[in-house]
């Protein structure tokens, strides 16, 4: 494949294909059933044939199919094990790696966004991508006063493609759901589409770049990047040698790997916004890079790719989420209600039982309320059984809440941080964390009603 597949005919029936290739699976795993083949092996088998053609066409396709299934990948540990397991591997794959396009096409790119004289800033260029994304592949090379760099080009197509797919998804939103049984696909599919431009924007996403650079800066622990150039379909930024990334700690790492970067992974996810006014929105562990310390030290974390964030302003994360988590956790459940009335969660006349609303928010309030938490495939397959289960009375709570757009990227985000740590297995103390990163959690005068009443 040369670059991203421009007719949208070809793009469409090959999505549509996946839940038709499903039932021919079905439909043969049941004649092989009725042969004498043990009904398990035949899941097995089946669940593995889905998993390679699903993740394979995504991958192949890009645009927005792969942007999809990098999302499903940051939840694939809610999925049950007997399903996650044929998956796990292709989505690994899929977090990391996507077909190339032609060196020549990169070089075309580049003389359209940087000037005929490209090669004299651009002094070096690797000849094959390093890495592959949904709307661009990444090559390393030298910048004229000796930097290496990491050259982003967007792929031909790709803006054209990323909205194709995804409305195609949506149409198929059911069908599709099918083939990963356990998460919900429409609204996973309507946060893709609501950030579709803000992805394409390299501009944009150097702005939000550049602005987590200066404030990492000094960072330790955190490494990020600065940008060096930028043009319409081309994102320059300084190249950080890394052995691996967070998929590989998930894959094959130590369990002290899998607590150092998973506790790295979280501060970097609540302290973005207090630094930057923005929260970065795609925790996909292909972002999060491995560095070693150089002083020998303990490794940093590098993290990748700001096309994806949530621009909440100079306020950072709203206060009132700390809050009500906070009540959540007391399981003052009155003043939960309260608290999400208040700040228009739930509409007046909308009834909520304040016990099943504090159920929902388990995810986040459970890690909260021990020092140190593990989190778990176990624990986070638990967790989304019953919030994702239409026969758990909790399943309505969601479509009762009036979360604004803001709140709906930071309430997704976080779920999947929680996914990629419990991928990971990561043990963190997550309760210090937060009472030191999220407004409103550790202060007792913000809500001092509530705290009186649990008190006494």
């Amino acid at each position: 494949m040369t670059d991203l597949p421009r007719k949208a005919v070809a793009r469409t029936a090959r999505l549509a294909a996946l839940p038709l290739g499903y039932a021919g699976r079905n439909a043969l795993g049941l004649g092989k059933r009725l042969g004498g083949r043990p009904a398990e092996a035949v899941a097995t088998e089946i669940q593995q044939r889905t998993a390679d053609q699903l993740f394979r066409t995504l991958g192949e396709l890009k645009g927005g199919a792969m942007k999809f299934g990098q999302a499903l990948s940051v939840l694939e540990s809610a999925l049950p094990e007997e399903l996650a397991a044929p998956y796990r591997e292709q989505l690994t794959r899929l977090q990391d790696s996507a077909p190339p396009m032609p060196t020549q096409t990169v070089r075309e790119a580049l003389a359209r966004d940087l000037g005929p004289d490209w090669k004299q800033q651009l002094v070096w260029l690797d000849g094959g991508p390093t890495a592959a994304a949904s709307i661009g592949q990444v090559h390393k090379g030298r910048w004229h006063d000796g930097r290496e760099v990491a050259v982003k080009v967007q792929y031909p197509g790709a803006g054209e493609a990323l909205l194709a797919d995804l409305k195609q998804l949506a149409r198929l939103g059911r069908t599709v759901g099918q083939l990963v049984p356990g998460i919900e696909i429409k609204p996973l599919i309507e946060e893709l589409q609501a950030r579709a431009a803000d992805e394409l924007d390299y501009r944009l996403e150097a702005e939000a770049q550049t602005a987590f650079a200066e404030a990492y800066a000094d960072d330790p622990e955190i490494v990020v990047p600065r940008v060096v150039a930028v043009g319409e379909t081309v994102l320059i930024t300084e190249w950080l040698e890394s052995p691996a990334s967070l998929a590989q700690v998930i894959s094959d790492g130590t369990q002290e790997e899998r607590d150092r970067y998973g506790e790295l992974f979280a501060r970097f996810l609540f302290s973005g916004p207090a630094r930057t006014g923005m929260l970065h929105a795609d925790p996909h562990p292909g972002n999060y890079r491995i560095l070693p310390a150089p002083d020998g030290g303990p490794g940093r974390l590098g993290v990748l790719d700001y096309g994806a964030v949530a621009r909440l302003g100079d306020e950072g994360l709203p206060e009132a989420m700390g809050r009500l988590i906070r009540i959540a956790g007391l399981k003052d459940r009155d003043a939960l209600l309260a608290g999400f009335r208040e700040e228009g969660f739930i509409k007046d006349r909308i009834q909520v039982d304040p016990e099943l609303l504090v159920d929902y928010f388990a995810p986040f309030v459970e890690p909260t309320l021990v020092e140190r938490f593990r989190f778990s495939r176990e624990w986070m397959q638990t967790q989304f059984q019953r919030i994702n289960n239409p026969r758990d009375p909790g399943f309505a709570v969601a479509t009762r809440l009036n979360l604004p757009p803001a709140y709906l990227m930071i309430h997704r985000t976080w779920l999947g941080g929680i996914g990629v740590l419990s991928q990971l297995g990561t043990e963190a103390p997550f309760r210090a964390i937060l009472t030191e990163m999220l407004p409103g959690f550790a202060d007792p005068d913000a809500d001092p009603e509530a705290e009186g009443e649990v008190e006494g």
